[in-house]
């Protein structure tokens, strides 16, 4: 059966689809780039902000008319927003044929059926545990792979859903890690992005303690020499100077970390139920920058969070052009159903949150640039993504670049490059996010 596959939200979902993509292909099924060649619409949600939802909501109705056109035989609706809105969706849109919660595979396998007697292997009950076969979106890069270490979350931030709708922490154990990062890398891979709600207490449930330094050992054992490990979401609270220095002194840990602050005022911090220690902030932010001035940094930022005076706005101002971070993502806070920061007083309103978004981000341009200008004359390995025959270009990322997030380097001369390809670059100019350069020599 061909199926049309969406996924939708973060890069933490990408893998639950690939994990599901992966159990439909061993069970016979195809997945194919476009919806008119399908006979199923198949729809991996998020609803982590209510953007979200309208986005995926919207989604769905696409594929309520092609089934009302005749163009799909079947709509199937997995994950997030099932969890979260299961009931009231049901009402809203009668014709999706099966709904299933996050981590629910094996009732959409069940409901579709084994079509091949080719079909084998045994699969995990967990989307984010490895298993025998785990397949690829649609346009998406064999090269660069994101490991999934758990589900889950157990800070409680007054203002996110992620408990409300995956629950608590929940661990994947470092040997199936290894496992599943090991076969990624014989598929091809050459940079792993650890993900998870928050890395830093990865391990805590099944270890006793946190055991992120024990599969990043374990990984940087066992993985191919040049791969790329780059880690993805951590918690300032638990990150230490000793980590600090172990991640410095790992060979296959790029020097890139993306640590969401969300604010530096104390308490902003503690009403989001954050630890409102700012100097802690600070200090694993300036320690990083004297080991290494080149380290790249990139953080998150809420503004309006209810309650935020313009003078604890302004903190966040001096917070960036003290730090200098190389990426910035930033949001205006959105008032959640079931948390508790939509029931405090002192809701912003839109037009001040936008106010403050844009401020914030003029100043962060100016910082990027900035970060980007001290790179010139420098040469960096480059992960190649996409090519300009014509042009004679290539397009690609350094370790300063997270994929999807973060910026590109366009490389003159890399026309014959193939993506997937390392080169080495050197820097002749740079923009607000990204850099151009000069091909060196590639491998």
């Amino acid at each position: 059966m061909n199926i049309f596959f969406l996924s939708m939200g973060c890069a933490k979902n990408s893998v639950d689809s690939e994990h599901l993509i992966g159990r439909l292909v061993a069970n016979g099924h195809k997945i194919v780039d476009n919806a008119e060649d399908a006979q199923v619409g198949l729809i991996n949600t998020c609803a982590f902000i209510q953007d979200a939802v309208k986005e995926n909501v919207d989604a769905i109705l696409d594929l309520e008319l092609l089934k009302e056109q005749g163009k799909l035989d079947k709509i199937i609706v997995v994950g997030c927003i099932v969890n979260r809105y299961e009931a009231e969706l049901r009402k809203e849109l009668p014709t999706v044929d099966l709904w299933a919660s996050a981590e629910e595979w094996d009732k959409v396998t069940g409901f579709l059926g084994q079509v091949s007697p080719k079909a084998t292997g045994e699969f995990l009950s967990t989307s984010f545990a490895s298993s025998p076969n785990r397949g690829l979106l649609p346009g998406s890069a064999f090269w660069s792979r994101y490991l999934k270490v758990g589900e889950g979350c157990d800070t409680f931030c007054s203002y996110c859903t992620i408990p409300l709708i995956r629950g608590r922490l929940r661990s994947v154990p470092v040997e199936r890690l290894v496992s599943e990062a090991k076969t990624l890398c014989e598929s091809g891979a050459r940079e792993l992005c650890l993900v998870g709600q928050d890395l830093t207490v990865y391990g805590k449930d099944i270890y006793g303690k946190p055991a992120l330094a024990d599969l990043l050992k374990a990984l940087n054992s066992e993985l191919p020499d040049e791969t790329w490990i780059r880690l993805l979401y951590l918690h300032p609270e638990r990150i230490t100077r000793e980590f600090l220095d172990f991640i410095s002194g790992t060979e296959k840990i790029l020097p890139y970390l993306d640590i969401p602050v969300q604010h530096v005022d104390e308490t902003i911090l503690s009403a989001m139920n954050r630890s409102p220690d700012a100097a802690h902030i600070r200090d694993i932010f300036a320690y990083l920058r004297a080991k290494n001035p080149l380290f790249a940094l990139r953080t998150t930022i809420m503004v309006g969070f209810p309650g935020e005076t313009e003078a604890q706005f302004q903190r966040v101002l001096e917070f960036l052009e003290e730090v200098e971070f190389d990426r910035l993502g930033a949001f205006a806070y959105s008032p959640e159903e079931g948390t508790k920061a939509a029931l405090l007083p002192g809701q912003i309103s839109d037009e001040v949150k936008e106010e403050r978004l844009s401020r914030l981000m003029e100043l962060q341009r100016r910082i990027s640039s900035e970060r980007n200008s001290i790179f010139v004359g420098k040469t960096l390995r480059v992960l190649v993504e996409e090519i300009d025959r014509d042009d004679n270009l290539a397009w690609g990322r350094s370790y300063r670049d997270a994929p999807e997030v973060d910026g590109m380097i366009s490389i003159e001369g890399g026309g014959a490059l193939n993506p997937g390809s390392w080169v080495d670059a050197t820097v002749t100019d740079f923009a607000e996010h990204d850099l151009f350069a000069e091909l060196k020599n590639a491998r």
